[in-house]
């Protein structure tokens, strides 16, 4: 299967004209002069622009894992640092982060790289980080069946860093369990002190 980076949002390539004008209005509703050389090609940018980052629209995240393989290995597999970007659908504003992940197969492992694409069908909409977090978690769980999950998200979000409170360099740190990651408190702590190393 093609990375989601291949993806686009039809969506927005088929209503062009129309999200191009709606800029374009949102561009003089605020004060600016659409006709100054700088933001004569910003309406056509920020539709490019939401093809791309709204690219997870497109894809079913279940499919995305692809193919899995039987393997009878049944201790803990991590993924960790990898990197997110999606947008606020409060403010529709960035945040950005790193994305952990840990699960113990029970007899089905998906390809490692299976794991960022899933966080990028996940992320490339408008998200809150909670969603984000949990539908890693309940995608993984339903697709592989393991014995148990645990995803860590962390994220900067501008509409907190650079607007209302301001408070650049805070980071939001959200989490999901299922299966034995829940019960076990020795399974949780192994899997955060691999994160920090």
């Amino acid at each position: 299967m093609a990375g989601l980076k291949d993806y686009v949002n039809t969506r927005v390539g088929a209503n062009r004209e129309r999200i191009e004008h709606h800029i374009n209005e949102i561009l003089k509703l605020i004060g600016e002069d659409v006709e100054r050389e700088g933001l004569l090609e910003t309406p056509a940018r920020v539709t490019r622009m939401y093809e791309e980052i709204f690219a997870g629209y497109e894809v079913d995240p279940r499919d995305v894992l692809g193919v899995t393989f039987d393997e009878q290995h049944e201790e803990l597999v991590i993924v960790k640092d990898i990197t997110y970007y999606s947008q606020c659908e409060h403010h529709m504003a960035p945040f950005f982060g790193k994305v952990h992940i840990g699960y113990i197969p029970s007899g089905k492992i998906a390809g490692l790289s299976k794991l960022a694409r899933l966080v990028e069908a996940i992320s490339r909409r408008l998200q809150v980080q909670e969603r984000i977090t949990s539908d890693i978690a309940n995608i993984m769980e339903e697709v592989l069946q393991p014995h148990g999950v645990m995803v860590v998200v962390e994220g900067e979000h501008l509409c907190m860093c650079a607007r209302g409170v301001k408070k650049p360099g805070s980071m939001t740190v959200t989490s999901a369990t299922r299966g034995s990651f829940r019960t076990d408190a020795a399974q949780r702590a192994e899997f955060l002190s691999l994160l920090k190393q």
